[in-house]
């Protein structure tokens, strides 16, 4: 069974910093992607940033130059560094796992847990962000 642990998240002030991380057990692959994925209305999750097994990454739009995604490849975890977050940067982030070797979607379906899609998932974490 597949499981993503996330560490907590928390609230910081405007122009802070924050880490998260992510490990996932239990991955019979070794080519896959892992990221981030943010919570947005209706329940789509938007791909914040994702990296593969080879280091290669993604970054949304709005958070490159802030945050950056790197990897302990031996401990299958993956870490989200978050740095001059704003009130926008305010959301529940969610781990996810790709179960084959193609990039993870940029939008799609929340999952909680277990699988949903293409993703193995985490449960989540807020982040919140105060002026």
């Amino acid at each position: 069974e597949v499981q993503l642990a996330e560490s907590r998240g928390g609230s910081v002030q405007a122009g802070g910093s924050l880490r998260l991380s992510c490990t996932a057990t239990g991955l019979t692959s070794d080519d896959f992607y892992m990221g981030w994925y943010r919570q947005v209305p209706g329940n789509e999750c938007e791909l914040v940033a994702s990296i593969s097994r080879d280091g290669s990454t993604y970054y949304e739009d709005s958070v490159k130059g802030r945050f950056t995604i790197s990897q302990d490849g031996a401990k299958n975890t993956v870490y989200l560094q978050m740095n001059n977050m704003n009130c926008e940067d305010t959301y529940v982030y969610i781990c996810a796992a790709s179960r084959n070797s193609q990039p993870q979607p940029r939008l799609t379906r929340c999952g909680s847990g277990g699988t949903r899609g293409s993703s193995y998932w985490g449960l989540g974490t807020r982040v919140s962000i105060s002026s």
